[in-house]
């Protein structure tokens, strides 16, 4: 088999006739028919239905077809690679990042940045465990992770025994992830605790992998969650979050390329750790001049995200403020207790009118209606001792 032979029967297929093959490519239509039975019995197949129209592919035929014309447009791409005048050599550069719109964000700017006329460029969003054994391989130039007090140690040995350093870009206080509208939204700080209520979303690892390796910054390191939610991806990741009332922790940067107004980052309050993020690579190993751009245009990005981050909450609290003026109600949207999510009347008081009787003002009058009647609110019971005795006196009067 050769690949004159392969270029006869593509472009019989193409022309669905011998004859007109044979015009277009100058031979004789004989060559290209004794071809054609030279390479069928060699192969014991049969490549083309033969009929007074012309020539059809058989099964067998469409089959080599494909494999012929991939091998002739290789042959063809390595001809040119080497045989024609000198051109530029391709720029290669490849980065492994955990999910993180900043490392995106920093990846684009380099993009738009390069003027060079070949180049080969690649991210990969991926696990922590896979990002630091695309750098060991060689795969990616570059990986961007995170560690914690929590992870550091692990996380350390693990790169020292595969050859690979760490470099320190930023501490970052964890932060959790929810909608705009989400029942902890109004909050400006939040505890670890106060997500037990929730559903927790997190990034797939393999099974039996490290809990060092989570992609999320990890807040209950002694449980798993109660509920819990698993995805691969981060656009699953932000639609789910943006549509429900599930949480998420990580570094909490908002991208301002990237924002839509949909999610919110809200600090963990008083947690003692904080996100160290960085990036890796193997020791020893010389940075290409794109390698070294990314590093700066992802600090910038990070830099950036901090900025716009801050901005975004302080516009939260100002508007806050302006909602809740003295004397007007809240204007959170919905009930926090997950059986009624019904749109909230404002209630700040008791069922009974009594100032600081209801101490979660994110329930509709309903449910505090039913949590006094359910007897475990202390103030509650206390009035209604109260109101008994001042029956009693009235009675007795």
């Amino acid at each position: 088999m050769t690949f004159q032979q392969m270029k006869y029967i593509v472009e019989i297929a193409r022309c669905g006739s011998i004859n007109r093959a044979a015009s277009k490519l100058y031979v004789s239509q004989s060559s290209i028919s004794s071809a054609l039975k030279e390479l069928e019995a060699e192969l014991n197949i049969t490549i083309f239905k033969r009929s007074n129209q012309g020539v059809e592919l058989t099964p067998e035929g469409r089959q080599f077809l494909s494999y012929a014309t991939s091998l002739l447009e290789r042959k063809e791409y390595i001809e040119n690679l080497y045989t024609s005048p000198y051109v530029e050599p391709e720029v290669q550069f490849s980065v492994s990042t955990q999910r993180y719109p900043f490392a995106v964000d920093a990846f684009v700017s380099l993009v738009n940045q390069m003027n060079n006329p070949r180049f080969n460029f690649t991210i990969r969003e991926t696990s922590m465990d896979k990002v630091i054994d695309d750098v060991y391989t060689s795969l990616s130039d570059l990986g961007v992770i995170f560690t914690s007090n929590l992870t550091e140690k692990f996380i350390k040995r693990l790169l020292h025994v595969r050859n690979i350093e760490f470099h320190l870009v930023k501490k970052i206080q964890p932060c959790v992830y929810v909608r705009k509208g989400h029942p902890l939204s109004g909050r400006k700080s939040l505890k670890a605790e106060e997500l037990n209520d929730y559903i927790y979303m997190a990034f797939e690892h393999k099974q039996g992998e490290s809990i060092d390796f989570a992609e999320e910054f990890n807040v209950m390191p002694a449980r798993q969650p109660n509920r819990t939610i698993v995805v691969n991806d981060r656009a699953t990741a932000v639609n789910i979050v943006c549509n429900t009332d599930v949480v998420s922790t990580g570094s909490g940067l908002l991208v301002e390329a990237f924002m839509d107004g949909r999610i919110m980052s809200i600090p963990l309050e008083d947690y003692g750790d904080m996100m160290r993020l960085g990036w890796i690579k193997l020791k020893g190993r010389t940075l290409s001049a794109e390698a070294e751009l990314f590093i700066a245009k992802l600090k910038v990005s990070i830099d950036n995200a901090i900025t716009f981050t801050e901005k975004v909450r302080k516009k939260r609290g100002a508007n806050q403020a302006t909602t809740l003026r003295p004397g007007r109600k809240s204007q959170a949207q919905s009930c926090v207790q997950p059986s009624c999510r019904r749109p909230l009347d404002g209630a700040a008081r008791c069922v009974r009118n009594r100032p600081g009787m209801s101490s979660n003002v994110q329930q509709c009058h309903g449910c505090v209606l039913r949590f006094h009647r359910s007897g475990h609110c202390p103030a509650y019971n206390e009035a209604l001792q109260e109101d008994v005795q001042n029956n009693k006196r009235k009675r007795n009067n």
